[in-house]
């Protein structure tokens, strides 16, 4: 069974850092684009008070300027409002719109008209102030105007310097939020989850109910901590079932009278390491192992010391097949099958002559045998030699027709054989 490959460490924390970034980030430039939003309005504002302030500053000085019509007055008004900032060009003109005085930016540097200025600043950019002269009379007669003109690319410069400060700052925030989070959220969740995963993937499936439990203290009556009591819960009753599965397959493959293998165990034991020696061109023997005149002896001794004498037998050959990959079952009734992978004809002779020894070691009396007065067995042997071209059946077929033949010639005998001689 392969195992699941697993995650990148750390993956879990990496992601939820990326995530709570993006979203950090997104959040912070919607509050920036916001902030921003706001220092335009807030700008825009500024810059009218400011330039409105400055043309009543002056508009005494100006009316008596265009009044006199005295250039180097104008001048001096005109120098004062240009020293303002953001300003482009000061115009003060007298009552026939002659030019008493002007200034403005040079040549060189000319005014700006930029899709973004034109867009925050285009209609707050020109200002235009009549000049009125009070007469003995009280009444107001226009001695003159004064024009000023903003520079946009100067106000869009510092809109845009003060943009990427706002948006900086808010993203730096966003960052130093985002790891905070981060740092917090794995400390208390990410990682006690990424403890029970390690846990889990550690966990042996053959033994579930061993996993390595973790020690979350923190997180006793919290979701997490129900999470963990849940898996130790269905790990054991994972373990329970597995237990309950072998059970029932040892009790499926095993003989309830004499414990050892059964003939369904045998049928699939068998047909396994038939397969195997075919495809490694190893030897295999099958030995059948059957009591002589048992009939007999449950007729005369009675059924239960029968079972006795069966379970005896089955024991005795379990006890001398030595290697752990053999196999001996109970075939049917009185009759056992012994299969030695990796065993050729000769190896399995020996083995059958020292399981027919053991049997008559048991000395289990047997008065009503014709051939013996203490239990015997008679044994059929097949071998399959290496690369030999045969089925199962013909050599199942081949140790049934030499246990067969060890009864037909007197029986307490071993008859051993090749399959590929079976026809």
């Amino acid at each position: 069974m392969h195992s699941p490959r697993s995650p990148r460490p750390g993956s879990l924390t990496i992601k939820q850092a990326v995530v709570t970034v993006l979203l950090a980030t997104g959040i912070s430039l919607l509050v920036g684009l916001m902030e921003l939003a706001s220092y335009a309005e807030k700008m825009r504002h500024d810059i009218q008070r400011d330039n409105r302030q400055k043309l009543e500053l002056v508009d005494a000085v100006a009316v008596e300027a265009a009044f006199q019509s005295n250039n180097d007055l104008a001048d001096r008004v005109v120098r004062g409002l240009f020293n303002g900032e953001h300003v482009a060009r000061v115009v003060l003109r007298d009552e026939f719109g002659r030019p008493l005085a002007e200034h403005q930016v040079s040549r060189s540097a000319p005014i700006g008209n930029g899709w973004l200025s034109q867009w925050l600043f285009g209609d707050i950019l020109h200002y235009i102030e009549s000049l009125e002269y009070e007469l003995d009379d009280n009444s107001l007669t226009q001695v003159g105007e004064v024009e000023l003109l903003l520079a946009p690319d100067s106000l869009s410069r510092q809109f845009v310097e003060r943009g990427l400060e706002i948006l900086l700052i808010s993203l730096l925030e966003a960052v130093a939020l985002a790891l905070v989070v981060v740092v917090g959220f794995h400390f208390f969740i990410t990682r006690s989850l990424l403890k029970v995963y390690e846990s889990v993937i550690n966990t042996d499936p053959h033994q579930p109910e061993k996993w390595p439990k973790p020690n979350l203290p923190h997180h006793r009556y919290d979701e997490i901590g129900r999470l963990v009591e849940s898996l130790d819960t269905l790990l054991h009753a994972s373990q329970r079932a597995l237990e309950q599965r072998d059970q029932l397959q040892q009790v499926s493959t095993t003989d309830g009278l004499t414990g050892i293998a059964n003939r369904r165990r045998f049928n699939t034991f068998y047909s396994q390491q038939f397969s195997h020696a075919q495809r490694t061109g190893e030897p295999i023997s099958v030995i059948f192992i059957d009591i002589d005149y048992f009939k007999q002896f449950n007729d005369d001794y009675g059924h239960v010391m029968g079972d006795d004498t069966l379970r005896a037998v089955a024991h005795t050959l379990t006890d001398h097949v030595a290697r752990s990959k053999d196999l001996v079952a109970r075939y049917n009734g009185e009759k056992f099958a012994c299969v030695l992978p990796g065993t050729d004809k000769q190896g399995a002779t020996r083995v059958a002559q020292q399981l027919q020894r053991a049997i008559m070691n048991l000395a289990i009396p047997h008065a009503y045998s014709p051939v013996h007065h203490h239990l015997t067995v008679s044994m059929g042997l097949a071998s399959l030699s290496p690369m030999a071209p045969t089925t199962p059946e013909v050599l199942l077929e081949c140790a049934g027709q030499r246990l067969y033949q060890a009864k037909r010639l007197g029986r307490n005998r071993i008859e051993a054989g090749a399959a590929e001689n079976v026809r």
